[in-house]
């Protein structure tokens, strides 16, 4: 499995699952859509990677790097 922050700008991916230390960002972050079987896009990410910008479910979501390392994915791909 890979997690989220280290997935290419331009690549899709599909959200594995949430693995979170603290369970109200495990919540939260289910709350914005991060759920298992969903597809997320990374558009952009900063020089430094924090932050990095997703689309998922037809928006853009802008996430920490510490909050994309708790997101496991699997099947990525180019656009």
């Amino acid at each position: 499995m890979k997690v989220l922050s280290d997935a290419k700008v331009g690549s899709s991916a599909e959200i594995a699952c949430v693995q979170c230390s603290d369970p109200a960002l495990r919540v939260r972050l289910m709350e914005l859509g991060l759920v298992r079987g969903t597809r997320v896009e990374v558009l952009r990410k900063a020089p430094l990677g924090d932050p990095l910008i997703v689309r998922i479910r037809g928006y853009e979501l802008s996430l920490r790097r510490i909050e994309a390392q708790a997101i496991e994915v699997s099947a990525e791909g180019s656009k």
